[in-house]
C-alpha cells in the first residue's frame, strides 16, 4: 500500500509540474481538479450506461403499477415480483451506483496522500502545497484557527462552499420537480403501495446533496477539491445525459448518482 501511495503522490507531483507555469503556486491543487476530471472522464461509460438503464426502468413503471396494485397487501411479494421483472428485462436496480464506487478509490487515495505527514518513509511535501493561502494537507477547522471564517484559509473553504450550495440546490431543485412529477402521474390508489423502503428515501433524497458541505468541512483541503469537482461535473452530466427524460418517469436516477 504504502509503494502504490508513492507511485500516486509521483503521480501528482509530474501533473503539477506541468501545470506549474500556468498555475503557480496553485499547480498542485490544479492537478488535483485535472486527476478528478480524468477519473470522472474514465467512468462516464458507467454513467452512461446508468442513465440507459434508468431510462429502461422509466419504460417498466405501468408493469410495476399494476403488480402494486396486484400484491398491494403482500409487500414481500411485491418487492420480489419487481425484483423478477427486473430479471426478466435484464435491468439491474442497482446500475445507478456504480459510477459512485467506482469513485471511491480516487477519493480515498487523496485522502491517505493528504493525511499523512509521511510517504514511503520520508516526509509528505505536498502537504504544504496550497490553494491560494490553503495548504492541501489542512481542514477547515485549522482554517478557522488561523484567521477566521473570513481569514485568507477561510475564504478558499466559503468559496467551495458557496459552488456545493449553488451545485446542490440545483440538484435539490431538480429532484423536486422529478419526484413532484412522479407522484401526480401515479394513481390516487397506489399513493400507499409503493415498494418498501422507497416512502422513506424519497423524503431524504432531495437532501443528499447538501450532504456533501459536511464532506468538504472535515476531510482534507485535497479531498475537498476532488469532491467539489466531481459533484459539479456529475450534476451536469446528469442535465446532459438526462435531459429526454420525462418527468414522473422515475426519479431514483438522482438519489443514486449524488
Amino acid at each position: 500500500m504504502s509503494a502504490f501511495i508513492s507511485l500516486f503522490a509521483d503521480l501528482v507531483g509530474s501533473l503539477a509540474d506541468l501545470l506549474q507555469p500556468v498555475f503557480h503556486a496553485s499547480a498542485t491543487a490544479a492537478a488535483i481538479v485535472l486527476f478528478t476530471a480524468c477519473v470522472r472522464l474514465l467512468v462516464h461509460p458507467l454513467s452512461r450506461a446508468s442513465a440507459r438503464g434508468q431510462k429502461a426502468r422509466a419504460k417498466l413503471s405501468p408493469r410495476i403499477a399494476e403488480l402494486r396494485k396486484k400484491h398491494a397487501k403482500n409487500p414481500e411479494k411485491l418487492q420480489k415480483a419487481v425484483m423478477e421483472l427486473h430479471r426478466e428485462e435484464k435491468v439491474s436496480p442497482l446500475s445507478g451506483c456504480l459510477p459512485s464506487l467506482f469513485q471511491l478509490p480516487a477519493f480515498f487515495l487523496l485522502y491517505h496522500l493528504f493525511s499523512n505527514s509521511k510517504i514511503g518513509g520520508e516526509a509528505n511535501s505536498l502537504l504544504g502545497h496550497k490553494l491560494f493561502d490553503a495548504p492541501l494537507g489542512g481542514r477547515w477547522a485549522d482554517a478557522l484557527g488561523d484567521g477566521g471564517v473570513f481569514g485568507a484559509q477561510g475564504l478558499v473553504y466559503l468559496g467551495l462552499f458557496a459552488i456545493v450550495a449553488a451545485v446542490a440546490t440545483f440538484n435539490f431543485r431538480r429532484t423536486k420537480r422529478q419526484m413532484a412529477a412522479t407522484a401526480a402521474a401515479t394513481p390516487a390508489g397506489d399513493a400507499g403501495q409503493q415498494v418498501p423502503g422507497m416512502g422513506a428515501m424519497t423524503k431524504v433524497m432531495p437532501f443528499m446533496s447538501f450532504m456533501t458541505l459536511f464532506t468538504v468541512a472535515f476531510v482534507p483541503l485535497a479531498a475537498a477539491l476532488y469532491v467539489v469537482t466531481s459533484t459539479t461535473w456529475s450534476a451536469v452530466e446528469r442535465a446532459v445525459l438526462y435531459r429526454d427524460m420525462p418527468y414522473g418517469a422515475g426519479a431514483g436516477a438522482l438519489a443514486t448518482a449524488q
